[in-house]
């Protein structure tokens, strides 16, 4: 059997990546990754973003409307972020090919990483429907995405192998 590989969002991992320079550890997650390949990932820092920086939220739709040029994400203080995102989608695109990933697991709510369920642009902490601009890059190109709250056990996470040195065939 192979070795699982995940992009995981770095801040789940307990690294400070998170807009206000925390993080987000989550230990189901992190207990979870002990057993497959994980690559932590950041889109926003790939992007050129700082950390910290300021809250940012998808204005006029959500992450594939934003990869559609009809949505702009946008930090609380009016600045046009869309650029930075969308490089960092790019660029978290390029290393799920590279390492031919099995998915990734990302922070939910997050204008990046969000799946099923972003922030709606109002910076009133309200969620609505919808995944951030890295999430719906990866889901159109196939590459399997989770939020943390449900993880891919079902899909064969709980028998990732922890075999040192072993490399997973080429797809």
């Amino acid at each position: 059997m192979t070795r699982k590989i995940y992009l995981v969002s770095a801040c789940l991992l307990g690294l400070p990546t998170r807009y206000d320079g925390g993080g987000n550890r989550h230990e189901q997650l992190c207990r979870l990754c002990r057993r497959c390949g994980v690559i932590p990932v950041c889109p926003e820092q790939l992007g050129g973003l700082p950390t910290p920086r300021r809250p940012a939220e998808i204005r006029g739709g959500e992450g594939r409307t934003v990869l559609c040029g009809r949505a702009a994400v946008v930090d609380n203080a009016g600045n046009d972020l869309t650029g930075q995102f969308l490089r960092g989608a790019l660029a978290t695109l390029r290393l799920a090919r590279l390492f031919r990933v099995d998915g990734a697991i990302l922070k939910s709510g997050s204008p990046s990483c969000g799946t099923g369920s972003i922030r709606d642009g109002t910076f009133s902490g309200r969620r609505r429907s919808g995944d951030g601009v890295a999430a719906a890059l990866l889901k159109s190109c196939g590459v399997p995405v989770y939020q943390e709250g449900a993880l891919p056990r079902e899909q064969g996470v709980s028998r990732c192998r922890s075999s040192p040195g072993r490399r997973r065939s080429p797809r």
